[in-house]
């Protein structure tokens, strides 16, 4: 199936601004489609003259009258003719007898989706007849909320201009307040009661200035000054974020919108939840992610100073061999070290294996008593991976730079080359030099080299790749081959 985006520009809503602005609404339709206890779907014109369905919502406050998956589906002649008025007239249209043709009957209102002055395309409105409902307070509120958002709709005022995230904003049955032109609520949900009872507020909802009440709930003033303007601008005509209320004992999530439909009073909504449980979740998780970046950073410092002694020993022995292997562990404590320095810095489990990789290579010029200088780039993107995979390879990737610069060339400088590839899922890690190649008869299975046993046992036990040295075919010299399936695609 297509995105909403490629489905909208098959119609008629052609431009980039036009298809953000259906966009928007189909973010932020959910609210409409509870308010309304009516099943959406919405239309755009094709140039066959048929009208093609390019998204559709149902109710949570309702049964659904429209079961069936309509996306995707066309609809032309008789079945039409409400859309096209609507969209050529600029109203909506109601039919008038009810359609028996489903599960339930039903009565559907066409409402022209305006964008600028232009019909966009237009949003059909099911309403399931078989349920029947007392004319209680809150349903004719949200019947009348739902009506005047339907004429924002048709005149363009509504869905706001900045993209609303559905997950984090309070939907119609967690709490909703309804303000008149003055700020003042004229009814307030049983849920928003209990909301506002539960950040402090004794007295009555319905009636109080909102924007007062709010503030002086709030347990910051700060924030409460900012949630109160929020309620204000609502009340002007502006589109607010959701703030978070905090009071004594709880914290509230609080969403306003304003309400200006053609031709009626002004006023706003204001949706409402309760988030205590949520936002003390959240901060678990901050606590516990400063922790784990804390201990990062401890191990890093815990394994610079083994690095720190080992060099100091090091210096201490007159042993070529037992210098030499000292000098090798302090390069692999250091390389280690590098990737916990890059974890706690992070806010994610993930390493930026790249950026590793540049402090890593750099270390080898502190290594040239292993054989002449060689010079060291890096082609390719090896991206972010898991914390589990990034600490391998990287020590992996090092022993086999190490082992080029030490075995590769016979006492003149040159050059090795690593190279990320990715194909799908997997990676493919060369580490190929221009020197003299390998032995004959030279088998890196078999190699009793410290270096390759543990290139090998990283990337077979650790990180379930494979692990293939030969000749590159475009240079002479040697190319040492990893392939680790299934580490992830590189994160932008």
């Amino acid at each position: 199936m297509s995105s909403l985006s490629d489905r909208l520009t098959r119609g008629s809503a052609s431009s980039p601004s036009q298809v953000e602005h259906a966009r928007r609404l189909v973010a932020d339709w959910q609210l409409l489609a509870d308010l309304a206890f009516a099943d959406l779907t919405l239309w755009v014109p094709l140039p066959t003259g048929s009208w093609w369905c390019v998204a559709q919502v149902r109710p949570l406050t309702a049964p659904t009258s429209r079961p069936e998956d309509l996306v995707g589906t066309e609809v032309d002649g008789v079945v039409a003719e409400p859309f096209v008025v609507a969209h050529s007239e600029g109203r909506p249209v109601t039919e008038g007898e009810p359609d028996w043709s489903g599960v339930a009957p039903r009565r559907r209102e066409v409402i022209p989706v305006r964008h600028d002055g232009v019909p966009v395309a237009v949003l059909a409105k099911d309403t399931n007849l078989a349920v029947t409902r007392s004319p209680s307070t809150l349903e004719l509120t949200y019947l009348d909320i739902a009506a005047d958002l339907c004429l924002m709709v048709s005149s363009g005022s509504f869905p706001p201009q900045k993209l609303q995230d559905a997950e984090v904003s309070p939907r119609v049955g967690d709490g909703l307040v309804r303000l008149n032109s003055h700020g003042r609520a004229t009814y307030a949900s049983p849920n928003a009661l209990s909301a506002y009872r539960r950040i402090g507020v004794a007295g009555d909802v319905v009636g109080a200035d909102l924007a007062e009440l709010t503030r002086g709930a709030s347990a910051d003033r700060v924030a409460g000054e900012a949630v109160a303007a929020g309620i204000a601008a609502a009340v002007a005509g502006r589109f607010p974020d959701p703030m978070d209320v905090e009071g004594a004992t709880a914290t509230m999530l609080l969403r306003a919108l304003p309400l200006r439909p053609p031709g009626s009073e002004p006023g706003a909504l204001v949706l409402v939840r309760d988030v205590t449980d949520v936002r003390l979740r959240d901060r678990a998780l901050l606590t516990k992610d400063a922790t784990i970046r804390e201990i990062h950073h401890r191990v890093k410092n815990n394994l610079q100073t083994v690095a720190a002694l080992l060099r100091l020993q090091a210096r201490r022995m007159t042993e070529p061999a037992a210098r030499a292997a000292l000098e090798e562990s302090v390069r692999r404590v250091a390389s280690i070290a590098v990737v916990h320095e890059t974890l706690a810095g992070s806010r994610e489990d993930v390493v930026v294996v790249d950026d590793v990789l540049d402090q890593v290579l750099p270390m080898l010029g502190d290594l040239t008593s292993v054989g002449p200088a060689a010079h060291t780039r890096r082609t390719g993107s090896f991206g972010e991976l898991p914390a589990a995979a990034a600490t391998p390879l990287v020590l992996a990737i090092t022993e086999l730079l190490h082992n080029a610069a030490e075995h590769a060339f016979e006492g003149v400088p040159g050059s090795i080359e690593l190279i990320a590839e990715r194909t799908g899922d997997d990676l493919v890690v060369r580490v190929r030099d221009n020197g003299r190649g390998l032995p004959e008869g030279f088998d890196p299975a078999g190699s009793d080299g410290l270096g390759l046993q543990i290139v090998r046992t990283l990337v077979t036990s650790e990180l379930g790749g494979t692990l293939a040295m030969g000749t590159p075919t475009d240079q002479p010299g040697t190319e040492a081959v990893l392939r680790l399936p299934g580490v992830g695609l590189p994160r932008r």
